[in-house]
């Protein structure tokens, strides 16, 4: 006999004499933040009727009646008008209790073979497979920026700085490229991910599989899985892919956090590198002098929320027995959560970096103080037979004679028998950053071949991007 259920009775009411308490229903439910699955649980939804189908488990008349009514389902929640029950406690359960409301009692038969473990597996698998992709294309919008603002000026150049201490001049181009490598990793991570997620769960089943004849690699091809699970108590029980996705999304994070800690060392008067646009900057309540840089803080702040979001969950997993336990609800909103802020954050700060303008007079006038030449004298004694650390230690003295003294360490060198004349050019502006000639190096020698790999690079990634069916104005900046 089909289990025909009234519209607010639960999943497993057939095993209890009174319904649940409220504060379980409350606790228990994960609608507010689950009902964004819609998408993907119809999607499994119609892979699994059709399987059951394939398997004599439905006849053709309830296939159809039954694929009808999530198509109903699917129109109303695209529409808004899906009316929720209180019983609803998630959005499996609400789809399911409407197709039965639609479809009467082929619709009873929707969970045939089918738990909600494998069900809710699948469906943010689907969902990964999704966003993960945009967050990825998301990425690339930002490196395109950083790109655009390389190419338009390969001669402005900045002091590089190490332990926040001015080191050597690099060129402001190899500077922002700096940031685009680190974001190319992060996009290399995010769609590894995406590959490794590839497994569909569904006929699984609540752990051990079914005794009913379902096919797990039919409904795999049907939803566009790579392949089907190995193992049914794996396959319900694994989110080790949530747990990457959101370490790849931290780290997206602490690079962009980065970013945005230099983007408010330099739009300070203090350094005064860049101006910010009007429209990506605040202003203060009090203050009316102010234009803060607002977007480059909340990069820098959310990433501790981003990172609070990793660990939450892998405290969670890391007690858990085989196979599925309720704790698994807890993988949701840390993911949600997680890509909706970086994809914030990687639009604004897009945003923010296209329409800033950089003052190369400022970030020139830091870079050519003399002592950032140090290096470049030491090389110079080098190239003339002096080992090294005889070298280092020769120009040593001279810094701090030139820092005690307050001489010109241009005339320091130029006075001294074992550097001179030829030695103190190096010292003179805008010098140092032409003397970073080795591959991969921060001057203009080799600026334009790091270019070129870049590009390369980010057309490459385009690519990858398009083959798994994000478009390609995803990625534009």
């Amino acid at each position: 006999m089909d289990d025909e259920r009234p519209t607010g009775s639960t999943l497993w009411h057939g095993r209890f004499a009174t319904g649940p308490a409220d504060a379980l229903l409350r606790l228990n439910n994960s609608l507010p933040f689950d009902r964004r699955l819609w998408p993907d649980d119809i999607a499994g939804s119609r892979a699994h009727v059709r399987g059951l189908a394939a398997a004599g488990l439905l006849d053709d008349d309830e296939r159809d009646t039954v694929l009808e009514a999530l198509d109903a389902v699917a129109a109303e929640l695209t529409a808004g008008a899906f009316t929720f029950v209180p019983t609803d406690e998630d959005i499996h359960t609400a789809v399911e209790r409407r197709v039965t409301e639609l479809a009467g009692p082929a619709g009873a038969k929707l969970h045939t073979g089918r738990s909600r473990n494998d069900q809710v597996a699948t469906d943010l698998r689907l969902w990964c497979k999704r966003e993960l992709p945009a967050v990825a294309a998301g990425v690339l919008a930002l490196q395109r920026v950083l790109l655009a603002k390389a190419e338009s000026d390969t001669a402005t150049y900045l002091p590089g700085y190490t332990h926040l201490q001015r080191a050597q001049p690099v060129l402001l181009a190899h500077h922002l490229l700096a940031h685009g490598w680190a974001l190319a990793r992060d996009t290399d991570r995010l769609l590894a991910t995406v590959a490794r997620l590839d497994v569909s769960p569904l006929g699984a089943g609540a752990l051990a599989g079914t005794s009913l004849p379902i096919d797990p690699s039919f409904t795999a091809r049907q939803l566009g899985f790579a392949r089907p699970f190995d193992n049914s108590l794996d396959a319900v029980s694994d989110r080790d892919f949530v747990a990457e996705a959101l370490f790849d999304l931290a780290l997206v994070g602490v690079h962009l956090s980065r970013i945005g800690e230099e983007w408010l060392l330099w739009t300070s008067e203090e350094f005064g590198f860049a101006h910010l646009d009007d429209a990506f900057s605040t202003g203060s309540s009090m203050l009316p002098q102010k234009k803060n840089a607002d977007i480059a803080e909340l990069a820098r702040g959310k990433a501790g929320r981003l990172a609070g979001n990793l660990l939450a969950l892998l405290t969670t997993l890391k007690g858990l027995p085989l196979a599925y336990n309720k704790d698994l609800q807890e993988d949701k909103e840390p993911l949600f959560d997680s890509v909706e802020q970086v994809s914030l954050i990687l639009a604004a700060l897009g945003g923010m970096i296209e329409t800033a303008t950089f003052v190369p007079s400022r970030m020139a006038a830091a870079a050519d103080v003399e002592t950032t030449a140090a290096t470049d004298l030491a090389e110079h004694l080098v190239r003339r037979g002096t080992p090294f650390r005889e070298a280092h230690a020769i120009v040593g003295a001279l810094v701090r004679d030139h820092l005690a003294t307050g001489t010109s360490l241009r005339d320091l060198v130029a006075a001294d028998e074992r550097l001179g004349p030829e030695a103190a050019a190096l010292v003179a502006p805008g010098v140092g950053v032409r003397q970073r000639t080795s591959p991969g190096g921060a001057g203009p020698a080799v600026i334009e071949t790091q270019l070129d790999a870049f590009r390369r690079r980010l057309a490459d990634d385009e690519v990858r991007l398009h083959a798994i069916g994000v478009p390609s104005d995803a990625t534009s900046a």
